[in-house]
């Protein structure tokens, strides 16, 4: 049998127990028991809300102990599939490929590892503004929304729409979505910044080459347990009448409700429910995720000047860009990650790796593109 397959089977034993131990696996195992336990419980609906908060930590914590538990089975089946292999090599084709399989869910569970940010577990609240290019730039960022939206279907994410203000010739000028499931926020915070396209414009009669611009912002969306000091005579609140779909109600009346958080200038609206109480309390849970993310990147920039570069992930940098002219590519500037299918990319099915690059290179385990 080939001694490659041993060493192999000896490194994964080892990234195993250091796995264990960085993702707190006992810790967690006792976690879920204590939260079925909690399920259990017969006035455990009586609060929703919090219910389904609870459910969400459940599907994270097993997010990483179901394929922890299988790796420690697997693993110590290992041992007896090398004996069987030493006597007879035609098994050894199976050792490689279950070897393989192994390695492929230890290396998802040493990214979910690198998810360990104060708010990285909670769900996040991304919004996609639509920035130089016209109406390209607003068709550019409803391709975007469906974009994540397509990603977060894939993943078994539950998805809300909170705030959507469409273009009137096509499009979106800005919208705003929940992404709520396992690790959401820490996935996506990455993608925080300005995504570049490049096409030949379908609103342009003579075919032009066409650069549009989209802003992205992604905050973790946070529960009460989680202070975040806002004082009333910080924030101006503005109403005003809601457009697009939503039927009588909706363009008759000021319900849509627009938040300033003045000291930092931040701004928040809503409009998609039905009542201005409504929206305004939804407007101030977006506010509170906006400031915590705020307060992240101070925490995150002290940290930086550690070290000699950082990548740029703020608004006003290029983070990614997208071709459809000359040719269908999309490249990210930061971590160089590449893929050659532009389609691949805006269905959500090959997304995952520019969210895993971007993960790889805030953990230093790979270089930033030059």
């Amino acid at each position: 049998m080939d001694a490659d397959l041993t060493n192999r089977s000896k490194e994964i034993a080892k990234r195993l127990k250091q796995l264990g131990d960085s993702l707190d696996y006992s810790a967690k195992q006792q976690e879920i028991k204590v939260i079925e336990l909690k399920m259990g419980e017969p006035d455990f609906w009586n609060d929703n809300e919090s219910a389904q908060k609870t459910v969400m930590d459940l599907k994270g914590l097993k997010a990483i102990v179901g394929p922890m538990n299988e790796l420690t089975g697997s693993a110590e089946d290992m041992s007896a599939m090398l004996e069987m292999a030493e006597e007879d090599d035609s098994i050894a084709a199976e050792v490689a490929a279950e070897i393989q399989r192994l390695e492929k869910i230890i290396d998802d569970l040493e990214l979910k590892a690198l998810l360990n940010g104060p708010n990285d577990s909670a769900g996040a609240i991304l919004s996609i503004n639509a920035r130089d290019g016209g109406t390209d730039a607003n068709d550019w960022a409803d391709m975007l929304l469906r974009m994540y939206s397509a990603w977060a279907v894939g993943e078994d994410y539950k998805i809300e729409l909170l705030d959507r203000q469409d273009n009137d010739e096509a499009g979106i000028n800005h919208a705003s979505i929940a992404i709520r499931g396992p690790m959401a926020y820490g996935y996506l915070k990455g993608e925080e910044g300005m995504h570049r396209l490049v096409r030949i414009s379908p609103f342009n009669s003579e075919g032009k080459r066409q650069t549009s611009f989209a802003a992205v912002s992604v905050a973790p969306e946070i529960d009460d347990s989680i202070v975040v000091n806002i004082e009333d005579k910080d924030v101006r609140i503005d109403t005003y009448r809601a457009s697009g779909a939503g039927g009588q109600h909706v363009n008759k009346t000021d319900s849509a409700v627009r938040l300033t958080h003045v000291p930092t200038n931040t701004v928040v609206q809503c409009q998609n429910e039905r009542s201005q109480h409504q929206n305004k309390e939804t407007a101030f849970k977006m506010l509170r995720a906006k400031i915590a993310r705020i307060e992240e990147d101070r925490r995150e920039a002290e940290e930086a000047r550690k070290y000699e570069t950082q990548a740029r992930t703020g608004f006003g940098s290029q983070i990614r860009n997208y071709f459809l002219h000359p040719d269908q590519r999309v490249k990210d500037a930061r971590t160089g990650h590449y893929v050659g299918s532009f389609n691949s990319v805006m269905d959500g099915s090959e997304l995952q790796g520019f969210l895993d690059a971007f993960l790889m290179l805030k953990a230093g385990k790979i270089e930033a593109s030059s």
